[in-house]
C-alpha cells in the first residue's frame, strides 16, 4: 500500500512539473502553439485577386475580407517619397511607362493604377506608403516588402514611426539579403523575414537553395524568419528545423485550397494569398 502511494504522487509530480514546463514554454513562444492550427492570413498585395494591387482600395477590402495581415511592395520616388507598387516602373498597372526612381511622386499621383483591373476602380492612384500605414487597423499588421535599394531605409524609419503603429504591427520583408539584414538592424523591435524562392534540380532531385543553406543565412542575417514559396520543400520537418532556431516561416502566394491545407499540416506561421477570405474560409480558420 505504502509503494503504491508513493509511486501515486511521483505520477502527480511528474504531471505537475509538466504542466508547468508547458506552460512556460507557451509564455516564452505561444505562437509555438497557436500557429499551426490558427497561421496568420496575410493579404498579398491586399485583396488583389479582387482589387488592383497595391492600392488603398485592395488593403481596405484585406481588412474587410479578414486578413490578419496586408503585404505591400515599396520603391522610393526621385523626390525621395515611399510609393506602394511592385515594379521598378508603372507599365503593369498604368497606361504609361515611367521609373518610379526617375520622377516626382507628383507624376506618379497622376496615373490611374486601378482601370486595367476593373472600370469599377478608374481614378485609383499609387498610394504613399504613409496612407496605407494609416489604414492598418488595431491588432492587425502590414507587412512591408522592400523592393528597391537598402537606402530607402532611413526614409522608412522616419515613415514608420510617424504612422505610430506599433513594433508588432511592422513586419519587413526583402528577397535582397544584405537589404533585410539591414531592415534588422534599423528595426530591431520589428519582425524581419528573408524572402527566397526555390528551384529543384530536374535532375537530382535536390532544391537550390536548400533548407538548411535558408536556416543558415537567416540565422548569419539575424532575422526573425523566412517567406518563402509555397512549392519549395517547406513540410514538417523544414518548419520544425526552422523554429529549432527561433525562426518563423511564411509562404507565398497560396491562392490553391489544397496547398493551403497542406502547408498548414507542416505547420507554417502564416500563408501569404490573393485571396485571404476565400483561403480562410476554405481552412476552417475564424476570422
Amino acid at each position: 500500500m505504502q509503494v503504491q502511494d508513493i509511486s501515486a504522487k511521483q505520477a502527480v509530480a511528474s504531471r505537475s512539473a509538466f504542466t508547468l514546463w508547458i506552460v512556460l514554454l507557451i509564455c516564452a513562444n505561444p505562437l509555438l502553439f497557436l500557429h499551426a492550427a490558427n497561421p496568420q492570413i496575410v493579404a498579398h498585395r491586399g485583396a488583389s485577386h479582387d482589387a488592383p494591387e497595391n492600392t488603398l482600395p485592395s488593403v481596405l477590402l484585406a481588412w474587410k475580407q479578414g486578413a490578419d495581415a496586408s503585404e505591400v511592395d515599396i520603391h522610393l520616388s526621385k523626390d525621395n517619397q515611399i510609393v506602394v507598387i511592385h515594379d521598378k516602373t508603372t507599365k503593369k498597372t498604368a497606361h504609361q511607362n515611367l521609373e518610379v526612381s526617375a520622377v516626382d511622386y507628383d507624376q506618379l499621383r497622376k496615373l490611374d493604377v486601378g482601370e486595367w483591373k476593373s472600370a469599377v476602380f478608374r481614378g485609383t492612384r499609387i498610394p504613399l506608403l504613409k496612407e496605407v500605414l494609416a489604414s492598418v487597423p488595431d491588432q492587425k499588421r502590414i507587412f512591408i516588402e522592400i523592393k528597391c535599394a537598402s537606402s530607402v531605409i532611413p526614409y522608412l524609419e522616419k515613415v514608420v514611426t510617424e504612422s505610430g503603429l506599433s513594433s508588432w504591427q511592422t513586419v519587413f520583408i526583402a528577397f535582397d539579403w544584405q537589404t533585410i539584414r539591414l531592415a534588422k538592424q534599423r528595426f530591431p523591435d520589428c519582425d524581419c523575414f528573408w524572402l527566397s524562392g526555390f528551384k529543384k534540380n530536374p535532375v537530382t532531385g535536390t532544391w537550390n537553395p536548400s533548407p538548411d543553406a535558408l536556416i543558415k543565412r537567416a540565422l548569419e542575417a539575424g532575422v526573425d524568419g523566412l517567406d518563402v514559396f509555397h512549392g519549395g520543400p517547406v513540410d514538417k520537418d523544414f518548419v520544425r528545423a526552422a523554429s529549432a532556431k527561433g525562426l518563423e516561416v511564411y509562404v507565398y502566394t497560396v491562392d490553391d485550397p489544397e496547398a493551403a491545407r497542406r502547408l498548414l499540416r507542416a505547420g507554417v506561421h502564416g500563408v501569404t494569398t490573393d485571396r485571404p477570405a476565400f483561403i480562410r474560409a476554405q481552412l476552417g480558420l475564424k476570422p
